[in-house]
């Protein structure tokens, strides 16, 4: 019989548009999943994961991913959380963590905003391609088991409210002192750089994701799932000039597909 799969529920809210893009991305790393409406609450907790996806849910009404946070849900994702099953919160999802107080995780309460992006040519939603450098060990969070410490993953942003803020004077150096801050933004070379454009948003440190501080919670403002396959990325990337003319070369992994495949190991190796 062979092994069980991993088996993640990608959450969805009223107002997501990147459900379908993160299955894919969720399916492609060799993991099982399903669209799991917000509810669809009952029997949710027998998933082994769970990735909150992109969007505007609720309109973003209030602030972007806030009214999300207080649905009932999220009780049961921080309860299943707790137990160590891997979430990812992409875009939307990642507002939404820092809305219910799951990222940055280290008081039981918001720490942590996503305030309106800040850059000299466009007000409010910017959208462009970024790279974004993993500044930890490999392996330091559930999301990063493939992807060397220094190593560069292109990604497309798309948001208007990306820009990690906080009145808490000493909590950066907290998330930077537990190794919390995960992916910052970088020239493709590895460069990071505060201002616009390698800083897109104008986020404090550069930041890009977050994790909890154990580690199996993610919040990324980058699309990892929207940079997954070969065929996405940019006419000018390396990779995809080097299968352009091959059907299943350009259905191949991109480096951000390394996010899902590490997920897959993790939830092999500590929830299965």
């Amino acid at each position: 019989m062979p092994p069980k799969k991993p088996n993640i529920a990608v959450v969805y809210f009223p107002g997501n548009n990147c459900e379908e893009e993160s299955l894919r991305a969720v399916l492609a790393s060799g993991m099982d999943g399903k669209i799991v409406r917000w509810n669809q609450r009952k029997g949710i907790e027998k998933y082994d994961g769970f990735v909150i996806p992109g969007g505007w849910a609720y309109e973003d009404r209030i602030r972007a991913g806030v009214i999300a946070a207080k649905d009932p849900v999220f009780e049961i994702i921080k309860k299943e959380a707790s137990g160590m099953k891997p979430v990812l919160g992409i875009c939307n999802g990642a507002q939404a963590l820092v809305e219910c107080g799951m990222i940055p995780g280290l008081k039981n309460k918001v720490e942590m905003a996503l305030a309106p992006n800040k850059n000299p040519f466009v007000s409010g939603y910017y959208c462009t391609w970024v790279n974004v450098r993993n500044v930890q060990d490999k392996g330091r969070c559930a999301f990063t088991s493939f992807t060397e410490k220094d190593g560069i993953v292109p990604m497309p942003i798309a948001h208007g409210e990306g820009r990690y803020v906080t009145k808490d004077r000493e909590l950066l150096d907290k998330l930077v002192k537990n190794k919390q801050i995960i992916f910052r933004y970088s020239t493709k070379e590895g460069k990071i750089e505060d201002g616009f454009p390698t800083n897109p948003n104008g986020a404090m440190y550069g930041i890009a994701a977050i994790c909890n501080k154990k580690g199996n919670v993610m919040a990324i403002m980058p699309h990892p799932e929207r940079a997954s396959f070969i065929r996405q990325l940019p006419g000018s990337a390396e990779l995809k000039n080097k299968f352009a003319g091959s059907i299943e070369g350009m259905e191949g992994a991109a480096p951000a597909r390394q996010l899902f495949n590490s997920m897959k190991k993790y939830v092999e190796e500590e929830i299965l």
